[in-house]
């Protein structure tokens, strides 16, 4: 019997060795993931970054989360001129994966310098923006992947048609490569909500009325609700909240035009579709059922470009990645892994 003891006793402190190596290879992991390497004061990963323009120079504000130089995702937020609050729900899945991941408003957000010479509001400036952003942060074509999300979408498609050779990867979340595509849908999205609903929505239009309160919480709670982040807007996350209170409407309208149900603006006839298959790098498109974006589009990105993936969210909407969690993020860390 003795033997037996002697035998359980040396199983049981090997194992208790073993358990106590996997915990301080955790530890290990979780320490160089949290470890920014700052110089100078801690800064929590903030950083301002200078971006040159044709009118002067700005800062724009920037977040990192992690420490992995295998994989570095650049976020670019919706709008134009949201913020990046939206994109918290990432802090929930992207850490315990290792994946490094930056935060950043873009100039002219609540975060970043505001600047109100209004040459500043064009596509093709973003885009060189972003670029300078990359640098600062030390993406690359090893490492890098840019994700925009809507509006950060069109942003996204843009800079990879001019710099994916700068990256790794590309993500296009619920972004449509046709702004007048994208305008059809949502008419095709309004003519299914009630008549009389509808009858009120075109009665503060042709007043342009589209920041009158009572329009803004019609929209809300009959269209946002379903099409936007299914949930009622009471209950939505408080960064989904702390996003569009914080929206800069001059560029917004400037750029998108004053509501989803009147697209215009500067980005007026922007369409991509046939030069998607210039884009050669790794592309992840996501869609999802109750998109204000067809679905069906996100996926056709998938099949333009040379090497793509489709991902859809059957429960999803426009934030999909708030209220379809159970696929968008699988989806998401399983491509960054795998490109």
């Amino acid at each position: 019997m003795r033997f037996y003891h002697i035998l359980a006793l040396v199983l049981l402190l090997s194992l208790t060795a073993c358990n106590r190596d996997k915990a301080h290879q955790e530890e290990l992991k979780s320490s160089s993931y949290l470890d920014f390497k700052e110089e100078g004061f801690a800064s929590g990963g903030i950083r301002m970054i200078p971006v040159e323009t044709p009118v002067g120079t700005f800062k724009v504000w920037t977040k990192r989360f992690g420490n992995n130089p295998k994989i570095k995702v650049l976020l670019l937020h919706g709008g134009p001129a949201i913020t990046h609050e939206y994109f918290e729900s990432f802090e929930s899945f992207l850490p315990k994966e290792g994946i490094e991941f930056y935060y950043y408003d873009q100039l002219g957000s609540y975060y970043s310098d505001q600047p109100t010479d209004s040459s500043l509001w064009t596509l093709d400036r973003f885009v060189e923006e972003v670029e300078q952003v990359r640098i600062a942060l030390g993406l690359n074509n090893t490492n890098g992947y840019v994700l925009g999300q809507s509006w950060g979408g069109i942003l996204a498609m843009q800079y990879a048609l001019k710099y994916q050779d700068s990256i790794k990867g590309l993500i296009i979340s619920n972004m449509m490569p046709s702004f007048t595509e994208y305008g059809k849908y949502n008419e095709k999205l309004r003519a299914e909500l009630r008549p009389t609903l509808l009858d009120s929505l075109i009665a503060y239009e042709k007043e342009n009325k589209f920041f009158d309160p009572v329009y803004q919480e019609m929209v809300t709670n009959e269209f946002y609700t379903k099409h936007i982040c299914r949930m009622p807007a009471a209950e939505w996350p408080d960064p989904v909240k702390r996003t569009f209170k914080h929206m800069n409407p001059v560029i917004y309208v400037m750029m998108q035009g004053p509501s989803e149900f009147v697209p215009g603006g500067r980005l007026r006839g922007w369409d991509v579709t046939e030069q998607l298959k210039t884009i050669h790098i790794p592309t992840l498109s996501i869609g999802a059922r109750y998109d204000s974006m067809d679905p069906e589009a996100m996926e056709m990105i998938s099949k333009k470009v040379q090497k793509g993936t489709y991902l859809y969210c059957p429960e999803g909407s426009h934030l999909c990645f708030w209220d379809d969690q159970q696929h968008y993020f699988p989806g998401l860390i399983s491509f960054l892994k795998n490109n």
